[in-house]
């Protein structure tokens, strides 16, 4: 139900405050889309805690580039599987963890 809430509140501020700072963000995937991967897919702290660290580093200071989330752990699997009904692709990285990258084609219902 949090989540829910959070996620929906995301998806408010992706939809209609963005356009005011279109392309202010450093980072791909920008700071919203980075947040919205974590809340849908780690712990709420956990989400909470990667964003606000995110924030922080898009300023001047920091060179930017690109940085894809990682997960932790796999939660959720796909019913049926086809390139369009995958919404992530998850590649591993040396750590035992996963780079969630989105899937453009991903057909499916969003939040």
């Amino acid at each position: 139900m949090i989540r829910t809430f959070l996620l929906k509140l995301l998806w408010l501020y992706q939809k209609f405050f963005t356009l005011i700072g279109y392309g202010s963000c450093r980072y791909y995937p920008s700071c919203s889309e980075y947040a919205r991967i974590h809340f849908e897919n780690n712990s709420i702290s956990s989400a909470f805690y990667h964003t606000f660290t995110r924030i922080a580093r898009c300023n001047q200071l920091f060179d930017g580039g690109i940085e894809y989330p990682l997960l932790d752990k796999l939660s959720l699997k796909p019913a049926k599987l086809g390139v369009d009904s995958i919404k992530y692709w998850l590649v591993p990285n040396k750590k035992n963890r996963f780079y969630i990258i989105k899937n453009f084609s991903f057909k499916g219902k969003s939040c």
